[in-house]
Protein backbone atom coordinates (compact mmCIF):
# COMPACT_ATOMS: atom_id res chain seq x y z
CA UNK A 1 0.00 0.00 0.00
CA UNK A 2 1.44 3.73 -1.00
CA UNK A 3 0.89 5.76 1.94
CA UNK A 4 1.43 9.66 0.89
CA UNK A 5 4.22 11.55 2.92
CA UNK A 6 5.34 15.18 3.31
CA UNK A 7 8.41 13.59 2.03
CA UNK A 8 7.34 13.96 -1.44
CA UNK A 9 8.03 17.42 -1.35
CA UNK A 10 11.71 18.00 -2.17
CA UNK A 11 11.88 21.38 -0.37
CA UNK A 12 10.84 19.77 3.24
CA UNK A 13 13.17 17.93 5.91
CA UNK A 14 12.51 14.15 5.65
CA UNK A 15 12.91 12.34 8.87
CA UNK A 16 13.58 8.31 8.03
CA UNK A 17 14.34 6.63 11.38
CA UNK A 18 15.32 2.60 11.27
CA UNK A 19 14.41 -0.06 13.73
CA UNK A 20 14.28 -3.52 14.53
CA UNK A 21 16.10 -5.88 16.97
CA UNK A 22 19.79 -6.88 17.82
CA UNK A 23 21.42 -8.56 14.84
CA UNK A 24 18.26 -7.35 12.06
CA UNK A 25 20.86 -5.29 9.91
CA UNK A 26 19.08 -1.81 10.68
CA UNK A 27 21.97 -0.13 10.99
CA UNK A 28 23.92 -1.33 7.61
CA UNK A 29 20.69 -0.41 6.24
CA UNK A 30 20.61 2.94 7.41
CA UNK A 31 24.22 3.34 6.24
CA UNK A 32 23.34 2.10 2.84
CA UNK A 33 20.39 4.39 2.26
CA UNK A 34 22.44 7.32 3.09
CA UNK A 35 24.99 6.21 0.70
CA UNK A 36 22.27 5.71 -2.11
CA UNK A 37 20.65 9.82 -1.44
CA UNK A 38 23.90 11.33 -1.34
CA UNK A 39 24.84 9.76 -4.50
CA UNK A 40 21.37 11.10 -5.92
CA UNK A 41 22.22 14.13 -4.86
CA UNK A 42 20.20 14.60 -1.72
CA UNK A 43 21.05 16.60 1.31
CA UNK A 44 21.55 13.88 3.31
CA UNK A 45 22.45 13.04 7.65
CA UNK A 46 22.98 10.03 9.12
CA UNK A 47 22.85 9.84 12.94
CA UNK A 48 22.00 7.26 15.73
CA UNK A 49 20.66 6.83 18.84
CA UNK A 50 21.31 6.87 21.68
CA UNK A 51 23.80 9.62 20.30
CA UNK A 52 24.16 11.88 17.25
CA UNK A 53 25.18 14.85 19.61
CA UNK A 54 28.13 15.36 21.99
CA UNK A 55 26.13 15.28 25.10
CA UNK A 56 23.88 11.97 23.62
CA UNK A 57 27.05 10.18 22.62
CA UNK A 58 28.38 10.62 26.33
CA UNK A 59 25.33 9.27 27.80
CA UNK A 60 25.19 5.96 25.17
CA UNK A 61 28.21 4.45 26.81
CA UNK A 62 25.86 4.67 30.12
CA UNK A 63 23.05 2.85 28.78
CA UNK A 64 24.57 0.37 26.22
CA UNK A 65 27.51 -1.36 28.45
CA UNK A 66 28.01 -2.76 31.76
CA UNK A 67 26.02 -5.50 33.69
CA UNK A 68 22.57 -6.02 32.45
CA UNK A 69 21.15 -5.09 35.88
CA UNK A 70 22.93 -1.60 35.47
CA UNK A 71 20.44 0.63 35.50
CA UNK A 72 16.07 -0.33 36.25
CA UNK A 73 14.00 0.09 32.94
CA UNK A 74 12.77 3.36 34.44
CA UNK A 75 16.42 4.96 35.09
CA UNK A 76 17.03 3.89 31.52
CA UNK A 77 13.76 5.67 30.28
CA UNK A 78 15.37 9.26 31.51
CA UNK A 79 18.90 8.60 30.71
CA UNK A 80 17.49 7.80 26.74
CA UNK A 81 14.83 10.70 26.80
CA UNK A 82 17.59 13.18 28.22
CA UNK A 83 19.69 11.87 25.34
CA UNK A 84 16.84 12.12 22.70
CA UNK A 85 15.93 15.53 23.64
CA UNK A 86 19.73 16.79 23.24
CA UNK A 87 19.88 14.42 20.09
CA UNK A 88 16.68 16.45 18.42
CA UNK A 89 17.40 19.79 19.37
CA UNK A 90 20.95 19.69 18.72
CA UNK A 91 20.76 17.69 15.51
CA UNK A 92 17.93 16.46 13.77
CA UNK A 93 15.48 19.44 14.22
CA UNK A 94 18.34 21.82 12.72
CA UNK A 95 18.84 19.69 9.66
CA UNK A 96 15.05 19.40 9.03
CA UNK A 97 14.72 22.58 8.77
CA UNK A 98 17.59 23.29 6.63
CA UNK A 99 15.45 20.71 4.21
CA UNK A 100 17.69 17.42 4.59
CA UNK A 101 17.02 13.93 4.84
CA UNK A 102 17.19 12.98 8.48
CA UNK A 103 18.18 9.05 8.61
CA UNK A 104 18.76 7.44 12.45
CA UNK A 105 19.31 4.33 13.45
CA UNK A 106 17.05 4.16 15.99
CA UNK A 107 14.36 7.04 17.33
CA UNK A 108 11.83 6.50 20.27
CA UNK A 109 10.08 3.23 19.17
CA UNK A 110 13.30 1.59 20.55
CA UNK A 111 12.37 3.12 23.66
CA UNK A 112 9.36 1.97 23.53
CA UNK A 113 10.31 -1.48 23.16
CA UNK A 114 13.74 -2.11 25.04
CA UNK A 115 12.70 -0.01 28.19
CA UNK A 116 8.27 -0.17 27.74
CA UNK A 117 8.37 -4.02 27.46
CA UNK A 118 10.62 -4.82 30.93
CA UNK A 119 8.28 -3.68 33.56
CA UNK A 120 4.38 -3.26 34.38
CA UNK A 121 3.57 -0.27 33.43
CA UNK A 122 6.52 1.35 31.77
CA UNK A 123 5.03 1.86 28.16
CA UNK A 124 2.53 4.30 29.80
CA UNK A 125 5.47 6.31 31.32
CA UNK A 126 7.30 6.04 27.92
CA UNK A 127 4.73 7.68 25.83
CA UNK A 128 3.78 10.25 28.39
CA UNK A 129 7.47 11.15 29.04
CA UNK A 130 7.83 11.36 24.70
CA UNK A 131 4.90 13.40 24.48
CA UNK A 132 6.03 15.65 27.51
CA UNK A 133 9.72 16.11 26.05
CA UNK A 134 10.18 14.58 22.47
CA UNK A 135 6.87 15.39 20.73
CA UNK A 136 7.98 14.25 17.31
CA UNK A 137 7.99 11.29 15.14
CA UNK A 138 9.49 9.84 12.27
CA UNK A 139 8.27 10.72 9.13
CA UNK A 140 8.77 7.51 8.08
CA UNK A 141 10.11 4.46 10.09
CA UNK A 142 11.96 1.54 8.66
CA UNK A 143 11.48 -1.89 10.28
CA UNK A 144 14.14 -4.11 9.44
CA UNK A 145 12.31 -7.97 10.25
CA UNK A 146 14.62 -10.49 10.69
CA UNK A 147 14.28 -14.20 13.15
CA UNK A 148 15.32 -13.16 16.67
CA UNK A 149 17.62 -16.33 17.00
CA UNK A 150 19.95 -15.18 14.07
CA UNK A 151 19.62 -11.75 15.20
CA UNK A 152 21.18 -11.76 18.08
CA UNK A 153 23.73 -15.16 17.42
CA UNK A 154 24.73 -11.80 14.37
CA UNK A 155 24.64 -9.24 17.83
CA UNK A 156 26.73 -11.41 19.53
CA UNK A 157 29.58 -12.30 17.29
CA UNK A 158 30.47 -8.77 16.42
CA UNK A 159 31.74 -8.36 19.89
CA UNK A 160 30.98 -4.41 19.51
CA UNK A 161 31.52 -4.08 23.41
CA UNK A 162 27.88 -2.32 23.38
CA UNK A 163 26.13 -6.00 24.44
CA UNK A 164 24.25 -4.70 27.79
CA UNK A 165 20.67 -5.51 25.71
CA UNK A 166 21.98 -8.68 24.35
CA UNK A 167 23.06 -10.30 27.28
CA UNK A 168 19.24 -10.46 28.56
CA UNK A 169 19.19 -13.39 25.94
CA UNK A 170 16.48 -14.67 23.38
CA UNK A 171 13.33 -14.16 25.13
CA UNK A 172 13.49 -10.64 25.25
CA UNK A 173 14.38 -10.48 21.40
CA UNK A 174 11.40 -12.50 20.50
CA UNK A 175 9.27 -10.03 22.98
CA UNK A 176 11.02 -7.42 20.42
CA UNK A 177 10.02 -8.67 17.33
CA UNK A 178 6.67 -8.93 18.70
CA UNK A 179 6.21 -5.45 20.06
CA UNK A 180 7.93 -4.28 16.74
CA UNK A 181 5.56 -5.90 14.55
CA UNK A 182 2.51 -5.11 16.84
CA UNK A 183 3.81 -0.91 16.40
CA UNK A 184 4.04 -1.31 12.58
CA UNK A 185 0.29 -2.78 12.27
CA UNK A 186 -0.71 0.42 14.29
CA UNK A 187 1.00 3.24 12.69
CA UNK A 188 1.16 3.75 8.84
CA UNK A 189 4.43 5.28 9.16
CA UNK A 190 5.67 1.68 9.31
CA UNK A 191 7.83 0.34 6.25
CA UNK A 192 8.67 -3.33 7.52
CA UNK A 193 11.39 -5.06 5.41
CA UNK A 194 12.29 -8.33 5.20
CA UNK A 195 15.90 -8.22 6.77
CA UNK A 196 16.89 -11.89 5.04
CA UNK A 197 19.19 -12.21 2.14
CA UNK A 198 22.08 -10.19 1.15
CA UNK A 199 22.89 -6.86 2.31
CA UNK A 200 21.92 -5.64 -1.10
CA UNK A 201 18.87 -7.73 -1.38
CA UNK A 202 17.48 -5.71 1.88
CA UNK A 203 19.21 -2.35 0.43
CA UNK A 204 16.54 -2.74 -2.60
CA UNK A 205 13.83 -3.59 -0.72
CA UNK A 206 14.20 -0.52 1.68
CA UNK A 207 14.81 1.52 -1.62
CA UNK A 208 11.42 0.36 -3.21
CA UNK A 209 9.47 1.17 -0.21
CA UNK A 210 10.49 4.52 0.39
CA UNK A 211 10.35 5.47 -3.31
CA UNK A 212 6.36 4.18 -2.98
CA UNK A 213 6.59 6.90 -0.55
CA UNK A 214 7.67 9.56 -2.51
CA UNK A 215 11.48 9.68 -1.21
Amino acid sequence: MTVSSPAADPKSGVFISFEGIDGSGKSTQARRLHAALEAEGRATILTREPGGSSGAEEIRALVLEGAADRWSPETELLLFTAARHDHLERTIQPALAAGQVVICDRFADSTRMYQGLRGEDIRAQVDALHDLMIGQEPDVTVLIDIDPKAGLERALGRGAGEERFESFGLGLQERLRAGFLELARAHPRFEVVDGTGSEADVAARVRKALKARGI
